[in-house]
């Protein structure tokens, strides 16, 4: 058994012939924009070197990046970990799913094998994830999982001519622990 294979994703790392994918995400401006920014246009040739750099990389001060791939070995999205502090035992992830794979169970999934992995292989406490208030699916998504609001700031991210507020949402092992029996029971049913 594979521990990066669920039911409907496997989690993988980037590979150098990600690099059309990445570029073809990168087209998106929405998507973009409900992850932080409308970045200007960058050539294929640069997307492919940045990714054959990423492709090469281990992970490092527990971050990583990894593919999100459907059943049939398509990729649908990404999820990365970030900010991650052994000693306090906190870290973040970021999450991007390609509109046409939205909404098929693809993200929670994802999201549950990195908590699954840095709070029962890596010892890590708690994950926080920010969140754009106008992404009102990422909300309802984090708070399906489990997640509690933790703050926001008010204004904080300018985009598409309006300022949004940032989200801070929260789970810790304990709150896991009761969700992961939980989610045990039902797949047993």
């Amino acid at each position: 058994m594979n521990y990066w294979q669920g039911k409907k994703v496997r989690l993988r790392g980037v590979e150098p012939s990600d690099a059309e994918i990445f570029f073809q995400w990168n087209q998106d401006s929405e998507m973009g924009r409900n992850l932080e920014f409308l970045w200007p246009p960058i050539s294929r040739e640069l997307v492919r070197k940045q990714v054959e750099e990423m492709a090469l990389r281990t992970m490092e001060q527990d971050r990583f990046r990894w593919v999100i791939e459907d059943a049939s070995g398509m990729p649908v999205g990404q999820i990365d970990t970030h900010h991650c502090d052994s000693r306090t035992g906190n870290f973040s992830y970021g999450l991007n799913i390609a509109p046409e794979h939205q909404r098929q169970g693809y993200a929670s999934e994802a999201i549950r094998m990195i908590l699954r992995y840095y709070f029962e292989e890596i010892r890590y406490h708690k994950a926080t994830v920010e969140i754009l208030s106008h992404n009102h699916a990422s909300i309802a998504l984090h708070e399906r999982l489990g997640f509690m609001q933790e703050g926001r700031l008010r204004d904080m991210v300018f985009t598409g001519g309006r300022y949004y507020d940032l989200l801070y949402y929260g789970m810790t092992r304990k709150e896991w622990d009761g969700l992961a029996g939980r989610m045990n029971e039902e797949d047993a049913e």
